[in-house]
């Protein structure tokens, strides 16, 4: 990847490994409904206004919006909620590690679509690596855990990884910020009837649940879908995914620094191998690229 590509692919990496823990802390609260609510509506309330001083949303819905609902329901409509509903019985760490499949689904789909380029040997490789150092460093520990939160990740890793085929195929004129504006409005008024009328009660509800409310919406959804629309664009949609391996790491390099959780042999050994896996996965192939990914290379 270019400079640009790795500071937008670190800076990611940090504001997305910390969601799970937040999620966690917000639905020991608020119902998974209200979170996903709250999220959209703060994410909304900063993005709208910055889109339609632009006057951006109205020729992007003209010309695009059944390629904006699909992006909006494979993205934030289905798995917002589907993770924090799985997060009630799952922990953080699980949750993380399940979703570090997103790059496998992707590559794979993409595949079948004839859109990716070819996976070198290398590029498998290290995906395979950064997979073992997430096993490593949060051990696989899926023991009691129901059936119907791991279905309900999984679906979540099948959004995510096919959202930014969206992107990249059918909205690569349209701006991240004006897409991401009109998710979280849509997502916003579908939760609405169900998420406003339990509001009443949120007087009782601790500081610490509605800050990982706020952070939600503002770093880890406004801020965070800029950056991640840019990030593919600058390094295509395939390796922008490969993000899903780093943040768990950093989710749980936070909980050592913030929290004086321990520091692991899991830790020592499980995230210099998921660097390593993210160095690899992402290095570009000597294969041609294919237009999908020029296209999806413009930017915003």
């Amino acid at each position: 990847m270019s400079r640009r590509g790795w500071v937008l692919f670190v800076a990611l990496a940090v504001i997305w490994g910390v969601p799970y823990l937040l999620i966690k802390v917000a639905v020991a609260d608020f119902s998974p409904v209200t979170v996903v609510f709250l999220r959209c509506a703060i994410g909304a309330a900063l993005l709208l206004p910055w889109t339609l001083a632009r006057g951006r949303l109205g020729p992007a819905l003209r010309a695009h919006w059944r390629a904006l609902l699909l992006f909006t329901v494979l993205e934030m409509t289905g798995p917002w909620l589907l993770l924090s509903w799985a997060e009630t019985e799952l922990s953080s760490s699980l949750t993380g590690l399940l979703v570090a499949g997103v790059p496998f689904v992707a590559a794979l789909t993409a595949r079948l679509a004839g859109e990716e380029e070819r996976l070198s040997p290398v590029r498998v490789v290290g995906m395979l690596v950064g997979v073992v150092g997430i096993a490593v460093l949060l051990g696989l520990d899926v023991g009691g855990a129901q059936l119907g939160p791991l279905l309900a990740v999984a679906l979540v890793v099948v959004g995510y990884a096919t959202a930014p085929m969206v992107i990249s195929r059918r909205l690569s004129d349209v701006p991240g910020v004006t897409a991401s504006a009109f998710a979280l409005v849509v997502t916003a008024l579908v939760y609405a009837p169900f998420a406003v009328p339990r509001l009443g009660a949120a007087a009782a509800v601790p500081a610490d649940a509605w800050t990982a409310v706020v952070l939600l919406g503002t770093v880890c959804t406004a801020a965070a879908l800029a950056l991640f629309f840019a990030l593919i664009r600058e390094a295509g949609p395939q390796r922008a995914l490969v993000i899903t391996f780093v943040n768990p790491a950093v989710a749980v390099g936070l909980g050592v620094l913030l929290l004086d959780e321990p520091f692991t042999l899991g830790l020592a050994v499980g995230l210099p191998l998921v660097l390593l896996g993210c160095v690899l996965a992402t290095r570009r192939s000597p294969a041609p690229v294919p237009a999908a990914e020029v296209a999806a290379a413009r930017p915003a």
